[in-house]
């Protein structure tokens, strides 16, 4: 995949889901300035690079909602 986003954003990415790993991808949108189809494909990105993994788990109302959560390398990416 092509660079999802400026460096600032994927490091504005990298630090909302250390705050909170159960964001939607709606609510990043919102807080990043930026489209919902940006985020989504700047996730998929950070997930083929290794810096966030994704899983899923059902809530009370049996939707599938969705963790993100930094890895490893995504923590000293966020770092540097």
């Amino acid at each position: 995949m092509a660079e999802c986003l400026k460096k600032q954003n994927q490091f504005q990415i990298l630090k909302s889901l250390e705050r909170d790993s159960h964001p939607t991808q709606r609510q990043l949108s919102n807080d990043l300035g930026v489209s919902l189809g940006k985020i989504n494909y700047c996730l998929k990105s950070l997930i083929q690079k290794g810096f966030i993994k994704v899983d899923n788990f059902r809530n009370s109302s049996n939707k599938i909602q969705y963790s993100y959560l930094l890895t490893l390398k995504g923590i000293e990416k966020k770092q540097s």
